[in-house]
């Protein structure tokens, strides 16, 4: 997959609208729908579950990348491939038992993502990269939208990449945190596959045009 993507977070949409939102979305140049999942104990936060998915999953044109922010995801791993979610993304420090955790989510036909916070090593995943489809750099602390991005993500990013092409792995680098146009394509440059963009899109005037304008950035 050569094309750079854009992947907004309905977590930043109005709730009150969502199906409006979704469809924005279905009609708009974004490749995935990005779904977060907060249990407000890995993370001080608590967004949305299943019955939401649910909803959006009957909807939604494009693919359910959902990222889970919870703790001992491995319960839930077969109801998330039930509902149809495309892509299910695990925390890597919510995870004792990596690798089978990866199993057991391709087991049920989904895509397996690894998340790293920003204070974890890129090293981590050196005995695992051949197995995950994508990792998600945190570029801000998992748990509430809005956030600051944090400048050493282009390193991360940049090490992370060395780490994929030297085990000849074909882990997609996707990024989840304070993405906009100002940032859009510097780390698209420095390695990255796919730009997660949830307050820059959903509080601008017009969200469809500001993914227009995104994927244009980044082509």
């Amino acid at each position: 997959m050569n094309k750079s993507m854009i992947a907004p977070s309905l977590l930043a949409s109005d709730f009150a609208n969502l199906q409006q939102e979704i469809e924005m979305v279905n009609q708009s140049d974004a490749d995935w729908f990005h779904l977060d999942v907060m249990d407000g104990v890995f993370v001080p936060n608590i967004s949305f579950g299943m019955p939401v998915i649910e909803a959006i999953a009957k909807h939604a044109k494009k693919p359910l990348d959902t990222h889970l922010m919870i703790v001992d995801p491995d319960r839930y791993i077969k109801a998330f491939g039930d509902l149809g979610v495309n892509h299910l993304t695990v925390h890597y420090e919510a995870c004792p038992h990596l690798h089978r955790t990866l199993q057991a989510i391709k087991v049920e036909g989904m895509k397996a993502g690894v998340a790293i916070n920003p204070h974890t090593s890129i090293k981590l995943l050196e005995d695992t990269i051949q197995d995950i489809d994508i990792v998600i750099v945190m570029s801000v602390n998992p748990g509430f939208g809005g956030q600051s991005f944090i400048e050493n993500t282009y390193q991360k990013v940049a090490d992370l990449k060395e780490l994929i092409n030297r085990k000849n792995a074909k882990t997609l680098i996707e990024i989840d945190g304070g993405v906009n146009a100002g940032n859009a394509k510097k780390l698209i440059h420095h390695g990255a596959d796919v730009l997660v963009a949830g307050s820059f899109v959903f509080k601008s005037a017009n969200p469809a045009k500001t993914i227009k304008k995104l994927k244009e950035e980044i082509a």
